[in-house]
């Protein structure tokens, strides 16, 4: 929480419009303003006695690409509801303000899980197992029912995750944020060819599912024991192997690898009840989109912290440079020879 302040004359109108109040500005009708992780949009919590009623989401300002955010989020939130994924209910809209009353959820992330596990105890650590099977059994529901019917014109920007967009805003991204502004390097000739190689690869996996984006423990709720998914908003059509990376290699949990192994296993078997596939090409594939992720992660985690001072996310770059390092090692990185020292160097200079 970050300070309480007063409901604004529109938000209430909203709430009655919504059915979850019946008056005014009446007594015991608060707002508690919530912290934000990297995102610029603001989060209050309301509540009617001390009893939650919703989440308002809203964005900083009304306009441009904050506006089309929340856009998005009204649109592609109604569209994953009517598929059944399970994502908090949507109770009211502000056209104008951006602003979407949602359902409140509690505090408890799959994150919070996680770090209160003790991997080493069977109990604790099958208990944790079992709700990361959910969240993969709910993550495929998504990838194929919430990507029928897709509207790509609900998508605030790209619709679909392509070669351009892992040029432009993942390996760019690494470039950019962690290799020249954080880490103050100089780019290394012949590293946009590796780049171009790697995407190319990548954008050959079949993109026509939905892809969330950040599938991390952070933006996965536990609500009545039951996986909730939230922070979809930038959804788009894309590959499988991308949101299941997102949540195996999420620096956030930084989970054992034979646990991690174990959920790969676990969504093969999942996805092959609802499709055929080659398991060989989407492992393949998993290698290359998890690389992709991999430098995305680092970009974000370093602009986070260096430009926005939300110095949370620097505690999380070391984790994220020694999994693309590892990753790195693959045979089919073997060509990646200015990458792999790009990622030596990272780990020594960060150290």
């Amino acid at each position: 929480m970050i300070g309480e302040a007063q409901l604004p004359a529109d938000l209430v109108s909203i709430l009655k419009d919504a059915g979850l109040i019946e008056g005014g500005q009446e007594p015991g009708l608060a707002v508690t303003m919530l912290a934000a992780d990297g995102s610029t949009r603001r989060f209050a919590r309301i509540s009617l006695h001390g009893r939650p009623l919703c989440l308002a989401v809203f964005p900083e300002v009304a306009e441009g690409s904050m506006l089309a955010e929340a856009v998005a989020a009204w649109r592609i939130g109604r569209h994953l509801q009517r598929q059944g994924v399970p994502v908090p209910e949507l109770y009211g809209w502000d056209e104008r303000r951006g602003l979407i009353l949602f359902e409140d959820l509690g505090d408890t992330r799959l994150h919070d899980l996680v770090q209160a596990t003790d991997f080493a105890a069977p109990g604790p650590r099958n208990r944790l197992l079992g709700m990361y099977r959910q969240a993969i059994d709910r993550l495929v529901a998504m990838q194929i029912d919430g990507g029928a019917g897709l509207d790509d014109g609900w998508c605030r920007d790209a619709p679909r995750y392509d070669r351009q967009l892992m040029l432009e805003r993942e390996s760019g991204y690494f470039l950019r944020a962690f290799w020249q502004d954080l880490l103050a390097l100089p780019v290394p000739a012949g590293i946009d060819d590796e780049f171009a190689a790697i995407a190319g690869m990548a954008a050959q996996a079949p993109a026509g599912f939905f892809l969330h984006r950040d599938f991390q423990s952070r933006n996965i709720m536990i609500k009545d024991g039951r996986i909730r998914i939230i922070d979809y908003q930038g959804g788009r059509f894309g590959p499988l192997g991308y949101d299941l990376a997102s949540l195996l290699i999420d620096p956030y949990a930084d989970l054992p690898l034979d646990f991690s192994g174990h959920l790969f296993h676990y969504y093969l078997d999942r996805l092959g009840e609802r499709m055929i596939f080659d398991p060989r090409d989407f492992r393949r594939h998993y290698s290359l989109l998890a690389l992709q992720r991999n430098l995305q992660i680092i970009g974000a985690f370093a602009f986070l912290s260096r430009v926005r001072g939300k110095l949370f996310f620097a505690d999380y770059i070391r984790p994220a440079v020694e999994k693309l390092r590892a990753r790195l090692q693959e045979p089919i990185f073997a060509g990646q020879r200015i990458l792999r020292a790009m990622a030596d160097e990272a780990v020594e200079r960060i150290g």
